[in-house]
């Protein structure tokens, strides 16, 4: 699995969205499943 260094804003940043208990492998993948949705909303919406 691929590592990816953080700054410690990023980390802060990510700790302020995480849910009690929530792991940052959860917290990621539902952001860019927001990504990819909205993303793909802007794409049949003609945006």
């Amino acid at each position: 699995m691929a590592q990816v260094e953080l700054s410690e804003e990023t980390v802060e940043r990510l700790d302020a969205l995480r849910e009690e208990e929530e792991s940052y492998d959860e917290l990621v993948t539902e952001l860019v499943n927001i990504y990819e949705a909205s993303e793909l909303t802007l794409f049949h919406s003609g945006g």
